[in-house]
């Protein structure tokens, strides 16, 4: 098994597509990038902490690669906007790939110029492949969020513009 790390915005809409994937063991919505030990939702909210939304995926890539794991992450968000994203902004929204191998940091830059070079968007892929650092799981109620809340989950999504944003970039491969 192995683990990806990626930052999309609100992490409640990013656990979702990655668990409907075979090969997938556990994906956990938590924090990562920055400088206080155990943040809280509304530390990391206040940004005084410096952390971003991300989810912990583990995976088997024998069965889902690092590159599947990455087509299913650009197409859960903006790429092009590096400050937050739909309606939640700042820092700790922020779209990043974080890498916790060379090997994974190859495929994410690779991947990334690919999806620049495509002309899918009309402005440049924003979004930033940094090292992995500590990752902390966030509290109970955000973890699987969408099964637990599905009515409110789905109302964001909506709300936020995300789900008709993913249907206008991507409807051709869904």
């Amino acid at each position: 098994m192995e683990k990806a790390i990626f930052a999309g915005g609100c992490f409640w809409c990013m656990v979702k597509p990655f668990h409907e994937q075979p090969g997938i063991e556990s994906v956990i919505s938590g924090y990562t990038g920055g400088r206080t030990e155990n943040p809280t939702y509304e530390e990391v909210c206040s940004g005084a902490t410096g952390h971003i939304e991300a989810v912990e995926i583990t995976f088997d890539p024998d069965v889902f690669s690092y590159e599947k794991l990455l087509g299913v992450f650009w197409m859960q968000i903006d790429p092009t906007d590096a400050t937050g994203q739909f309606y939640d902004r700042g820092r700790s929204y922020m779209p990043a790939i974080f890498y916790t191998t060379d090997e994974q940091k190859k495929l994410a830059e690779k991947s990334k110029q690919q999806l620049d070079a495509s002309g899918r968007f009309k402005k440049p892929i924003a979004v930033q492949v940094l090292p992995a650092e500590i990752f902390y799981p966030a509290e109970a109620y955000h973890q699987d969020y969408y099964k637990k809340n599905p009515a409110h989950y789905n109302a964001y999504q909506t709300g936020s513009g995300r789900a008709a944003f993913i249907q206008s970039h991507w409807r051709d491969i869904k």
